[in-house]
Parts: structure tokens; C-alpha cells; sequence
């Protein structure tokens, strides 16, 4: 409970003020400064006559209730909204052969891609998700969601082979464009992961950074791969199963274009670690501010007030007119 203004209260320190007053002038009418009366003399107590010298203290209660009433006694609770409009991200994940290296121990590139991608799915809230997968072209795995789980259970089932050996970057770009056209979101964004260079599909990359920036899209770029040599796993025809260290080429000027053409940022991930630590900064970058309004509804007690002062003064006149009447 609360009051609408407090600082009415302050009228009641003139009610016994005024009540002791009018006690006072009465007692000086009725003698008080007279003969002094023999007790033996003076007319016996009654009931009645006490009450009639103590009646004016309805009307003080009344008056108290009444500014009570004033000081607008409430009840409330306070409600919060929240207005946020989340960001919409295609996560576009290469899946090509060259995601089976071995240089994100315990696993491969592709397992580490995916770890890192469910945390960062995990971490959002409020936020559409899609997932983009390419490779000589590209596919959407799933569509802008926002139930995480079932986004997650498709990205379980990615593996390399789904789609033909190569690296088509234009395309998955494209195709995560695709899905953010017609999104009204503010804020609309693209992940690509890769670890290698264009040589597939029919759209080059720096074709579809300038469209992305055209449609007001950012994309962050990440390349994945130990810088140097690389380890493989090859399966040799004769002496089984074997790894064999490759050079890793990733086309770091053309990622960085893509990023700088859209208002995004470029990576390089040469471990699993630093991959989290990536997926991290983007999360930070991402971030929607969340405007908060906070009101209060409140329910109004000082109408209910004014019906016992209401009967206290009635209670009070009805009295003094019968019962408790004085005679003059």
C-alpha cells in the first residue's frame, strides 16, 4: 500500500488540537472557573453524561478518516514490459572435404564448428536462427527459427559429403541473403565459417558482399585453419589409415573484403579455443538493447474512506439530537 500524497497527513496533527480546544472552552462554560462545589454536592455521573462530553470525538475520527481519505491511500503492483526486437542470423557453415582436418583436436574442423555454433545458439535469446551448409553450392539446413531445439537437431545432422566437394562462398552467401530478404527485422546478420577459398558456384563472393550491403545486411567472416601445415586424415590403399600434413590456403583478403563491404568483421580461428572466443565477441556485437517500461496499476482507497467518516458524523448528529441532547 502506498499514498498518492503523503503529505496531507500533516492536517492531522490539527484534529486533537481543535478537540482539545473545544473540551477546553467547554469545561470554562460549564464552570470550570466558578465556585468550587462541595463534593457531597455535586450531581452523580451517568452513563449519558459522560458520553455527551465525550461525543465530539466522533467527529474528530470522522475528520481523520476524511484526511486519510485526502492522502489517497492505494494499492498497486508494479508490471514491467519489455520491447526488444531480436536479430536475425544465418549461421552458413562450410562443410567440404577440407573440414576433416585435424587441427581442432579433440576432433576435426567441422566438429569443432558445430560445438561452437550450439553454444552460441544456446547463449541467444529472442533472436531468429537459420542455418545455411555449403560446399561445391549450398543449401539451407534450416530456416529462420526461433525453437533452438529443433535448429540444433539439425545442426547434429550436417556431415561432410551431404553435398559435392568444393567451396562455393558466393553461394552461400546468396542463399543466406535468401533467407533474410524478406525478414523486417533492423538488424540481420551472416556467420560464414570456411577454410578455404572460392572455386565453385556461379556467384562470387564480392558479388554478394555488395548485395548483402545493399540490403543492409553485416557479414562476420571466419576462417578456420591452422596457419602452415595442416593435418589430414587420407586412407591409404595399402597401409590403412594414415594422417598427412597439407598446407592450408585460405583466401584471408577475400573474407576480409566480404566483412569490410558489409560493416562486419573478419576472424581467424586456429583453434577451438579461439573459435569460442570469436563466437563470443560476435555475440557481444549482436546484442539488442532490451527498453524496458515500468508502470504500476493501482487500486484507489480513498473513495471507500469516505463512507465510515460519513456515518461517524451522521452516528454523531443523530446523537446529539436525541439521546445524547443537551438541554439548555
Amino acid at each position: 500500500m502506498s499514498l498518492a500524497h503523503p503529505w496531507t497527513l500533516l492536517l492531522l496533527l490539527v484534529i486533537p488540537a481543535v478537540l482539545a480546544l473545544r473540551f477546553w472552552l467547554r469545561w470554562r462554560l460549564e464552570g470550570g472557573v466558578g465556585l468550587a462545589v462541595p463534593p457531597g454536592m455535586r450531581p452523580p455521573r451517568t452513563l449519558r453524561g459522560t458520553l455527551q462530553r465525550w461525543l465530539p470525538l466522533l467527529r474528530g475520527l470522522a475528520l481523520a478518516i476524511l484526511v486519510l481519505a485526502l492522502a489517497g491511500p492505494r494499492l498497486g503492483r508494479t508490471k514491467v514490459k519489455s520491447y526488444s526486437e531480436g536479430v536475425d542470423i544465418v549461421l552458413a557453415l562450410d562443410i567440404s572435404g577440407s573440414m576433416r582436418a585435424l587441427d581442432f583436436p579433440p576432433g576435426d574442423r567441422l566438429a569443432a564448428a558445430k560445438q561452437v555454433a550450439r553454444e552460441f545458439i544456446e547463449g541467444r535469446t529472442g533472436d531468429r536462427i537459420g542455418l545455411v551448409v555449403f560446399a561445391s553450392n549450398s543449401y539451407t539446413q534450416c530456416p529462420l527459427t526461433t525453437d533452438y531445439q529443433v535448429l540444433l537437431n539439425l545442426l547434429d545432422e550436417i556431415k561432410i559429403g551431404d553435398i559435392a566437394d568444393g567451396t562455393a562462398v558466393g553461394m552461400a552467401i546468396g542463399n543466406a541473403l535468401n533467407r533474410l530478404r524478406d525478414v523486417p527485422g533492423k538488424s540481420r546478420v551472416i556467420v560464414l565459417l570456411t577454410d578455404g577459398m572460392n572455386n565453385a558456384g556461379v556467384l562470387d563472393p564480392l558479388t554478394a558482399a555488395n548485395l548483402a550491403r545493399t540490403m543492409g545486411v553485416r557479414i562476420y567472416t571466419i576462417g578456420a585453419g591452422t596457419k602452415g601445415q595442416a593435418p589430414f586424415p587420407v586412407e591409404d590403399p595399402i597401409f590403412g589409415p594414415r594422417v598427412q600434413y597439407v598446407e592450408v590456403d585460405i583466401d584471408e583478403e577475400t573474407l576480409v573484403q566480404i566483412a569490410s563491404t558489409t560493416g562486419g568483421l573478419y576472424f581467424r580461428a586456429t583453434d577451438i579455443e579461439s573459435l569460442k572466443r570469436i563466437y563470443e565477441r560476435i555475440d557481444e556485437l549482436e546484442k539488442v538493447k532490451v527498453e524496458t517500461e515500468e508502470y504500476v496499476e493501482y487500486r484507489d482507497l480513498g473513495a471507500l474512506l469516505l463512507w465510515p467518516a460519513l456515518l461517524l458524523v451522521l452516528l454523531e448528529v443523530t446523537l446529539s439530537a436525541t439521546w445524547l441532547r443537551r438541554l439548555p
